[in-house]
């Protein structure tokens, strides 16, 4: 399997996977958003909280860019980065671009 197909496939199942830990009860729902031609897939949080307070928000947001893969965001606290080196992903091929250029060359991570 190419390279980008197998990032691609371990994204979408590693979010697919977090969507579907909620609780059939919760009120909160997370959604999936792939797309495929972009290269950019996210989780996103929905629903309404004690049905006055609305929750809407991308928890996990994840770009294919030039052959890497770039975590824009973030907000779990299972960090996908990790997820993804335990299924084989190289860390020189993720970039986690929450960080500051300037700050990435300290992490164990790709700048860019």
């Amino acid at each position: 399997m190419d390279k980008l197909d197998l990032y691609r496939q371990l994204i979408q199942e590693l979010l697919t996977a977090r969507a579907k830990l909620r609780s059939p009860n919760d009120p909160i729902k997370s959604q999936t958003v792939f797309d495929h031609e972009g290269d950019h897939y996210q989780m996103v949080n929905l629903g309404w909280r004690n049905n006055n307070t609305r929750i809407y928000g991308c928890s996990i947001h994840v770009d294919i860019i030039d052959g890497k893969i770039w975590v824009q965001h973030d907000g779990t606290e299972e960090a996908i980065a990790d997820q993804l080196i335990e299924k084989g992903v190289p860390a020189q091929d993720i970039v986690l671009a929450y960080h500051p250029p300037n700050l990435r060359k300290y992490t164990e991570f790709a700048e860019n």
